[in-house]
């Protein structure tokens, strides 16, 4: 947007103002850059897209590649699917297309209880730290996790804001725990 990420412009902007201004700034300026997209249909959702992402952890996303071959016709957007007949889909309009193959996206889950052989931190039935956001970062034993807030990079940076901080500080410890051992004087 305006020549720059949209993360990099929401960041920028949240630093002056509340996330519903900077959401209805967005998506002011998204509309005039692509239109209506619901005459596509792409339905927008009610609420803006960092509010979006902090109550659900859906991150609203438009490659505008993408956009301009469902502009063009190449792509066709279809709401919910209700079966499938074989190679014919059936939608919840009722209407039914052929296709060659369906591409079923289900999101991203988290695989860490599979490799991660440690129970308090993370939950074993969905992968993601036990403890809500904003304090799922930290685990014991120097456990950190970075990126499972379900806040995309603006959740990740702040968990790796507070994770290079903690690190300091116990760093810090045991530097001056190293200067009592010593004999000398933190101070």
């Amino acid at each position: 947007m305006l020549g720059q990420s949209t993360f990099g412009l929401s960041m920028w902007l949240l630093k002056w103002f509340p996330v519903q201004w900077v959401d209805r700034f967005l998506l002011l300026i998204s509309w005039f850059m692509l239109g209506n997209t619901a005459r596509l249909g792409l339905k927008r959702p009610n609420t803006g897209p960092l509010e979006l992402k902090s109550e659900t952890g859906k991150t609203p996303v438009l490659d505008v590649g993408t956009l301009s071959k469902i502009k063009s016709g190449d792509i066709k957007v279809k709401r919910a699917v209700t079966k499938f007949l074989g190679k014919r889909v059936e939608f919840i309009d009722g209407q039914t297309e052929t296709f060659d193959a369906v591409v079923l996206a289900t999101g991203y889950k988290s695989n860490v209880p599979l490799w991660l052989k440690e129970t308090e931190m993370f939950s074993e039935k969905d992968g993601l730290p036990r403890k809500p956001f904003p304090n799922g970062w930290k685990g014991e034993k120097g456990l950190y996790a970075v990126g499972f807030t379900r806040r995309g990079l603006m959740g990740a940076s702040l968990d790796a804001t507070r994770i290079a901080q903690d690190i300091e500080i116990c760093w810090r410890r045991t530097e001056t725990y190293q200067h009592i051992i010593n004999g000398a004087s933190p101070f």
